[in-house]
């Protein structure tokens, strides 16, 4: 397992100061705020803890209100809206400085059988082919202003084995191009058997790509760039089947939406062998700077 892997695992091991209050912390990001993955897995952290263990999560809901503080820890209040006899849903509101600044709506299940068909895999290539972020990335440097940005991108995604199936925004900007988008990726390291720790893996990695598809429909190279500037605004997940977070999981994205100075994008996260395990969609702010 990688020393960047411990990091996040770390992280996402929560303190608890109360029955049903964490405490988290951050770490640094590619801009100076709370990486909006670490926030949503922490708080699906948070909220997991209060459920019985014979259930897992099945959705998510949730919206980014404000800016996180990354020098400053991060409070996790959950309130247990529901145990039913199937479902069990959590509501979490995560403070800084007496603030919200994110709140999660998550439901959980317990497992039954039931009617079963999906959408089919998209062709993809092989993950073993394509570059990694430390391969890839440096061919790139021209494209950002700051001459220290690889090496934060890289770290930045030192937890996590995520590679381009095609170029990223930032190495087409100025060619405007479909807005569709793939990824494949899987943490740096074996994870523990836990199932809660592999969705919240996933939904670390969730906010790391998704509004890619809407630059590319502009050719905008994106925050790191400086020719768009943006940030989540609410974020949904559904996850369909079982998966593991240690194994190649292919994100396929795209937009159906610019408007408004906003952009949405949407996707779904198949296993290597097919299956579709999870829906993700996600709305976020993109405005061009004056």
């Amino acid at each position: 397992m990688s020393t960047a892997l411990d990091s996040l695992l770390d992280l996402l091991d929560l303190e608890r100061i109360e029955q049903d209050i964490f405490r988290g912390t951050s770490r640094s990001a590619v801009v100076p705020r709370v990486f909006g993955g670490q926030v949503a897995a922490q708080a699906l952290v948070a909220a997991g803890r209060t459920v019985p263990a014979d259930r897992s999560a099945h959705s998510l809901h949730a919206y980014f209100l404000r800016m996180g503080d990354p020098g400053a820890p991060i409070v996790y209040t959950v309130d247990r809206i529901r145990d039913g006899r199937s479902f069990t849903t959590r509501r979490v509101v995560a403070v800084q400085h007496g603030q919200p600044v994110f709140h999660l709506s998550a439901s959980f299940q317990a497992y039954e059988d039931g009617l079963e068909h999906q959408a089919d895999m998209p062709p993809a290539p092989d993950p073993e082919t394509l570059p990694t972020a430390a391969e890839m990335l440096p061919r790139y440097a021209g494209r950002f202003s700051d001459p220290g940005m690889v090496d934060r991108l890289v770290e930045a995604r030192a937890a996590v084995d995520l590679r381009y199936a095609d170029a990223p925004p930032f190495g087409t900007v100025g060619e405007p191009r479909e807005p569709r988008s793939q990824v494949w990726f899987r943490t740096n390291g074996k994870l523990a058997d836990d199932p809660l720790l592999h969705v919240c893996m996933a939904t670390y990695v969730s906010d790391m790509t998704l509004l890619d598809s809407v630059l590319l429909a502009h050719g905008r190279g994106g925050w790191a760039v400086g020719d768009v500037v943006g940030a989540s605004l609410d974020h949904a997940m559904w996850f369909h089947r079982p998966f593991r977070a240690d194994e190649w999981l292919l994100y396929d994205q795209e937009s159906p939406s610019a408007s408004g100075g906003r952009g949405l994008g949407q996707a779904r996260i198949y296993t290597q062998d097919g299956r579709l395990a999870i829906t993700v969609i996600q709305e976020g702010v993109v405005r061009v700077p004056r």
